[in-house]
C-alpha cells in the first residue's frame, strides 16, 4: 500500500512540472506557420516612371545652372549671357548669308556676260537691280558711272570697280568681325569677375574669416571666367572657319570682276576702233 501511494505520488509530481514546460509551446505553435500553408509572396515595390525621372533631371539641371549663373554674380553674368546670345545668333546668321550664292553665282556671271557681248548695258543694270550679289552691285556702280559718264575713259571706269569691289569686300570681312570680338570680350569679362570675387575674398581675411573659408568665394570668382572662356573659343573658332570662307569667296570675286572689266574693256576697244573708223572716213571723204 505504501509502494503504491508513493508511485502515485511521483506521478503527480512529474506531471506537475513537466506540464507548465509544455504550455509555451502550445501557444507558440499557432504563430509558426505550418507545412501545410504556403508562404505569402512578398510585393514588389513600385516602379518609377520614366517621365518623372527626366523631369526632375531636367529640375536639377535647371537649378544647377541658375545656382551657377547666381554664384558669378548678376552684374557680371549678365552681359556674358547677352554675348552668348548674340554669338550663338551670329553663326546661325553667318551660315545662312556668307556662301557662293550670295557673292557670285553663275547665273548671274553667264546673263552678264551675254548682256555684255550685246552691248545691253540697260538690261544689264535691270539684272543688277533684281539680284542681291556683291558682283552686280560692284557691276551696277561700274554700268551706272559709264552709262552717265560716256565721255570716261576705261581706266576712269576701272578705278570705280575696283573702289567698289573694294568696299564689297571690306563689308564680307568687317561682318565677320563681330564673332571675333566676342571671342576676344567674353574672356576679359570673365577676368574681370575673377578679379573682383578675389578682392572680396580677401577683404574678408582683414574681416576675420579663416582661409578655409576662402575657398567658397574663389570658386565663386572662377564661374566668371570659366564662363567667358566657354563662350570666347567656340566664337573663335567659328571666326577662323568663317575668315577662311570669305577669303575664299573674295578670292572668287576678284576673278568675277577680272572677267566682267574685261568684256568691258574689249567692248571699249571695239567701240573705240569702230569710232576711229567713221572719223577717218569722214575725214576722208570731207578731204575728197
Amino acid at each position: 500500500m505504501k509502494n503504491a501511494l508513493a508511485l502515485a505520488a511521483s506521478i503527480l509530481l512529474v506531471t506537475g512540472l513537466l506540464a507548465p514546460a509544455s504550455l509555451p509551446a502550445q501557444d507558440a505553435a499557432p504563430d509558426s506557420p505550418t507545412a501545410a500553408e504556403p508562404a505569402k509572396p512578398t510585393e514588389p515595390a513600385a516602379p518609377t516612371s520614366a517621365a518623372s525621372a527626366v523631369a526632375s533631371q531636367a529640375q536639377n539641371a535647371t537649378e544647377s545652372f541658375l545656382d551657377i549663373f547666381m554664384k558669378g554674380g548678376v552684374v557680371l553674368m549678365t552681359p556674358l549671357a547677352v554675348l552668348s546670345f548674340l554669338a550663338v545668333l551670329l553663326i546661325f546668321f553667318y551660315f545662312l548669308t556668307i556662301r557662293q550664292g550670295t557673292v557670285v553665282s553663275g547665273k548671274f556671271m553667264n546673263a552678264a556676260d551675254a548682256l555684255i557681248r550685246k552691248q545691253d548695258y540697260l538690261g544689264l543694270i535691270a539684272v543688277c537691280n533684281r539680284e542681291n550679289e556683291c558682283i552686280a552691285r560692284i557691276v551696277y556702280k561700274t554700268l551706272d558711272f559709264a552709262t552717265k559718264n560716256p565721255t570716261a575713259s576705261f581706266d576712269e571706269v576701272r578705278e570705280v570697280t575696283e573702289a567698289e569691289g573694294t568696299r564689297q569686300a571690306s563689308i564680307l570681312i568687317n561682318r565677320i568681325g563681330y564673332l571675333n570680338d566676342i571671342g576676344r570680350i567674353a574672356p576679359m569679362v570673365g577676368l574681370l569677375g575673377t578679379v573682383v570675387g578675389m578682392i572680396e575674398a580677401f577683404n574678408g581675411i582683414g574681416s576675420g574669416v579663416q582661409h578655409m573659408e576662402l575657398a567658397p568665394g574663389v570658386a565663386k570668382a572662377l564661374i566668371t571666367t570659366a564662363t567667358g572662356l566657354v563662350i570666347g573659343i567656340p566664337s573663335l573658332i567659328f571666326y577662323s572657319l568663317f575668315r577662311g570662307k570669305v577669303q575664299k569667296l573674295i578670292a572668287e570675286l576678284e576673278a568675277a570682276m577680272t572677267h566682267i572689266m574685261a568684256l568691258l574693256a574689249a567692248q571699249y576697244k571695239r567701240a573705240n576702233y569702230r569710232a576711229s573708223s567713221r572719223r577717218d572716213n569722214f575725214e576722208g571723204a570731207g578731204v575728197e
